[in-house]
């Protein structure tokens, strides 16, 4: 997903008159042209990545926001946060399931030689490549931490 592809998504939106995911898209572009600014100003453009991770980072953060309020009690401000985390999902790439982590955690064990909890380094760095976008790094964290621990 590229920005000018985003744009037209909101475009798209504000014809059907979405408010959801018209506002939920600025938000979007808004964190995407922060990015930009951030990374070199005016005359710098997010590739791909720069736009996968924005989408991720925001994830992210409705992910931690309807933690947060739902522990304060606020679960209309959690189900908004919800919705907006569905919409953001949208953009992201399919998810790898626990198993298919899990998997690939054991395949670079193996591939690193890696036997003791002080070798997690090696192996998150054989991993990430692999699951960059693709699967949360608390979940290949805490399986990694699982795996070597026994």
């Amino acid at each position: 997903m590229t920005k000018v592809d985003l744009q037209s998504e909101l475009k798209q939106s504000m014809l059907a008159r979405n408010a959801e995911k018209t506002s939920v898209l600025r938000m979007l572009l808004s964190g995407i042209n922060y990015f930009e600014i951030q990374k070199g100003g005016a005359g710098y453009t997010a590739t791909d990545e720069d736009v996968l991770a924005v989408v991720q980072k925001e994830a992210k953060q409705r992910n931690d926001s309807i933690e947060q309020y739902k522990a304060g009690g606020r679960q209309d401000l959690a189900d908004k946060e919800n919705m907006e985390l569905i919409i953001l999902q949208t953009y992201l790439p399919t998810q790898m399931s626990e198993e298919e982590v899990r998997k690939l955690v054991e395949e670079a064990i193996s591939q690193t030689s890696a036997t003791t909890p002080q070798d997690m380094g090696k192996v998150m760095g054989a991993l990430m490549p692999k699951t960059k976008g693709k699967a949360d790094g608390s979940l290949v964290s805490r399986i990694v931490k699982e795996l070597l621990s026994k």
